[in-house]
C-alpha cells in the first residue's frame, strides 16, 4: 500500500525514507509561526541555545512573527510581550514581523501573504497552525520550546500520525457550509476522535467549497484532537494560491493509499449546527436549538475560523436593513487589514455600523478570552471562532455557543439563537 499524502510531505522533510504511521522522525520545517502569547518563550528558549555561540536564526525569510492575540496591546503586560517580539525581529533580521496595522489573525494572514504552499512542512506555536492544511501543506502547532529550538535549527520532532479519511457526499443544504461540516463531524467522532491523526477531508462536497470553507474546516481539525486537516490541491487550490503570487508548488499522486480508517457522511441532511458549552462536539441541529429559544448577550463573527471576506459578505447579506437587537452587543472582527478594507470598499463595514455592530481592527481577542468582547457571569455569546470551553470567552460562568455566520448574524437581529429562515 502507498503512503498517505501526509506521510509523503514528512518523508520528503527527513533522512528516514522507509517511514510508516507511528515512527519518531526528525524533519526539516519549511516555516515557523509564533504570535505575540508563544513566541516570548521560544525566544527564551532559543536566546539559551545559542548564548555563547555566533549563532544566528536558522533562516531570518522563514520565521514567522504575529502579535495578534492581544493586540492593539490590551495592557502592560501585552505591550512588553510585543516588544519582545519586535526586538527580537530587529536583532535577527525577521523578514515576515507583522506590526499592528499589518498584522491580521495568523492564519487568515499568512495564507493571504503567500507565505504557504502545498506539500510545505509547516509548525506554529498555536493549536490552530492545522488551518494550512487547506492549501494541501503539513501544518501542525506545537509547544514554545519546539518553536524555539525550530528557530535555531531549523528542525522539529514528530511522530508520523495516522490517517483518518472523510468523505463528504450528496448536497448541501441552504445556509450550510465548512463550519457546519466540521462542527458535525465532531459532533460525530468526539473531541478526541482523532487524537494525534490527520483529518483529510474529500469527496464531491470538498472539491466544490471555497477556500474560505476549506480553511474553517482545516482550522478546527484539532477539536477533535487531530495533529493537523487535510484536503487535496485541485483546482480551486490552484487560484487561491496564483491570487497570492505562488505559481509553483510540488503535489503528490494519492495512489492505493491506506487509511486508519474511512468514515462517509452524507451531508443530504445535515442542518446549520450548533455547538453548546462547552465542547465543540456538543452540536445540535439549528432547528432544535431554535426551539429553545436561547436567549444571548452577544455575537461575535470573525477570528481565524471565520474571518475572511466571504464570512462578512454572508453576515452583511442578513444585517443589511436590519437592527441589532437591543439586548445584545454585535463584535465584528475582519481576519486582517487587508479584509477590512476589502469590507470596506464592498460597503459591509457601513452594513454592520448601521445596524448597530462594532468593527474591530483585526485581533483573536475575544476568541481565547483576550480583550474586545469578554463576558460577565451569567452571559451568553454566539460565536464563529472554534473553541466555546468553560471560561473560554470571559468569566467560568458564561456560555459560548458556536455557529457559522449566517446564524450569529441571524442571532444578533433576533435576540436569540436563530436561523436566517426565521428573518
Amino acid at each position: 500500500m502507498d503512503l498517505t499524502i501526509s506521510e509523503k510531505i514528512i518523508r520528503d522533510h527527513c533522512e528516514q525514507k522507509d517511514l510508516s504511521a507511528g515512527d519518531f522522525v526528525l524533519v526539516k520545517i519549511d516555516k515557523c509561526l509564533g504570535n505575540d502569547i508563544t513566541a516570548p518563550k521560544a525566544i527564551e528558549v532559543f536566546e539559551e541555545i545559542v548564548e555563547g555561540t555566533e549563532r544566528s536564526v536558522f533562516d531570518p525569510s522563514k520565521i514567522i512573527l504575529t502579535p495578534d492575540h492581544f493586540t492593539p496591546n490590551k495592557d502592560i503586560a501585552s505591550a512588553i510581550q510585543c516588544k519582545i517580539l519586535k526586538d527580537f525581529a530587529r536583532k535577527y533580521h525577521i523578514q515576515h514581523y507583522y506590526e499592528v496595522g499589518k498584522v491580521g489573525i495568523e492564519h487568515c494572514l499568512l495564507p493571504e501573504q503567500g507565505l504557504i504552499a502545498p506539500s510545505e512542512l509547516i509548525i506554529g506555536a498555536d493549536s490552530h497552525t492545522c488551518t494550512y492544511g487547506a492549501l494541501g501543506a503539513f501544518s501542525t502547532g506545537v509547544g514554545s520550546t519546539d518553536l524555539g529550538v525550530a528557530m535555531a535549527l531549523g528542525e522539529c520532532w514528530l511522530q508520523v500520525p495516522e490517517t483518518l479519511r472523510f468523505k463528504y457526499t450528496g448536497q448541501l443544504n441552504k445556509w450550510v457550509s465548512g463550519k457546519d461540516l466540521i462542527l458535525y463531524t465532531i459532533g460525530k467522532i468526539g473531541v478526541d476522535g482523532a487524537t494525534y491523526k490527520v483529518m483529510e477531508f474529500t469527496g464531491e462536497i470538498i472539491n466544490n467549497l471555497s477556500m474560505a470553507n476549506r480553511f474553517t474546516m482545516c482550522n478546527m481539525a484539532i477539536e477533535a484532537g487531530a495533529k493537523t486537516g487535510f484536503i487535496f490541491p485541485d483546482k480551486i487550490t490552484e487560484q487561491y494560491l496564483k491570487s497570492v503570487g505562488i505559481s509553483k508548488f510540488k503535489t503528490y499522486e494519492n495512489n492505493n493509499t491506506k487509511y486508519h480508517e474511512s468514515i462517509e457522511i452524507d451531508c443530504n441532511t445535515i442542518e446549520p449546527q450548533i455547538a453548546l458549552p462547552h465542547l465543540p462536539s456538543n452540536t445540535k441541529p439549528i432547528s432544535e436549538v431554535q426551539d429553545m429559544h436561547i436567549e444571548i448577550d452577544q455575537a461575535v463573527i470573525g477570528s481565524c475560523t471565520n474571518g475572511r471576506i466571504e464570512d462578512l459578505r454572508i453576515a452583511a447579506k442578513i444585517m443589511k436593513d436590519n437592527k441589532i437587537h437591543p439586548s445584545v452587543r454585535c463584535i465584528i472582527i475582519p481576519g486582517t487589514p487587508t479584509i477590512q478594507f476589502d469590507a470596506l470598499k464592498e460597503g459591509l463595514i457601513e452594513i454592520f455600523l448601521k445596524a448597530g455592530a462594532i468593527v474591530s481592527p483585526p485581533t483573536c481577542g475575544p476568541c481565547l478570552g483576550g480583550h474586545m468582547g469578554i463576558l460577565a457571569p451569567g452571559e451568553r455569546a454566539i460565536s464563529t471562532t472554534n473553541r466555546n470551553f468553560m471560561g473560554r470567552m470571559g468569566h467560568k460562568d458564561s456560555e459560548v455557543y458556536l455557529s457559522n455566520p449566517a446564524i450569529a448574524a441571524t442571532s444578533a437581529l433576533k435576540g436569540f439563537i436563530a436561523s436566517p429562515e426565521s428573518m
